[in-house]
């Protein structure tokens, strides 16, 4: 399994050759001049932050293909782009008005108009019981796309319930269909349960933690954006479930 780091600091991408990392488009996009990456990197598209701000996507799907070449080609390295997509937990769809069905349809359209733009974009399945996540993938399979045959398929709306058995059979019954999956902001517990089923995830949960931690050096108030924790507690992690 890959595993990303996730970041808030893109200078990062700068300073740590073979440690794959994730940094949001939020983060990225208000910079005039962008790093030169010396790793692999993944692109989230900060839709929990947009869709909790505004209550739906404020960015044009456009101007977010334009923005996902620039890093493709200024930055260097990037793997794939996560598509604008519509999360499904609760609060989220009371946030929106909508439905599972419609969080469904517009991250699918999403991903069709990004792959129509030549964006290194990879389809993201959105739902919260399993038969959602199943007729998700009959929506992709009914327009023509494949996802058995695309390098990396998301599974999104899993981050907060990752103590659930119902995530371990959501992402074990997609990985049995023959789909390499990403696991968004996966915890430890959550790879401890289902990381077997994962072709890569990504966390951020060092920073969190560390937020709660005094800083390692007199300029750190905390740990919550510190490289050396972060790298520590990657080592920790990957240790734990098993990796190199």
């Amino acid at each position: 399994m890959k595993f990303y780091l996730g970041t808030h600091q893109p200078s990062w991408l700068t300073r740590m050759p073979g440690v794959p990392l994730m940094l949001s488009h939020r983060r990225l996009a208000s910079m005039r001049r962008l790093p030169i990456a010396v790793t692999r990197w993944a692109l989230d598209s900060g839709g929990f932050t947009e869709l909790s701000l505004h209550g739906g996507w404020t960015t044009d799907p456009v101007v977010y293909g334009i923005a996902v070449r620039r890093y493709q080609q200024e930055i260097g390295n990037l793997d794939w782009a996560a598509p604008q997509d519509w999360m499904c937990e609760p609060h989220m769809l009371r946030r929106t008005g909508l439905s599972v069905g419609e969080h469904q349809r517009l991250t699918f359209q999403n991903y069709l108009r990004l792959r129509e733009q030549g964006v290194p974009v990879i389809p993201v399945l959105q739902g919260w019981r399993l038969a959602d996540y199943l007729h998700c993938v009959d929506l992709y399979g009914k327009a023509g796309v494949d996802l058995t045959a695309v390098p990396l398929v998301g599974v999104g709306s899993v981050c907060r319930r990752q103590h659930t058995g119902e995530i371990a059979e959501i992402t074990s019954t997609l990985a049995d269909q023959g789909l390499a999956l990403h696991g968004f902001g996966v915890k430890t517990s959550g790879l401890g349960r289902y990381g077997d089923a994962l072709a890569s995830a990504d966390s951020m949960a060092w920073s969190l933690r560390g937020r709660y931690l005094p800083g390692c050096t007199p300029s750190h108030k905390s740990e919550s954006n510190c490289l050396t924790f972060a790298l520590i507690w990657r080592s920790r992690l990957l240790q734990e479930v098993g990796q190199r």
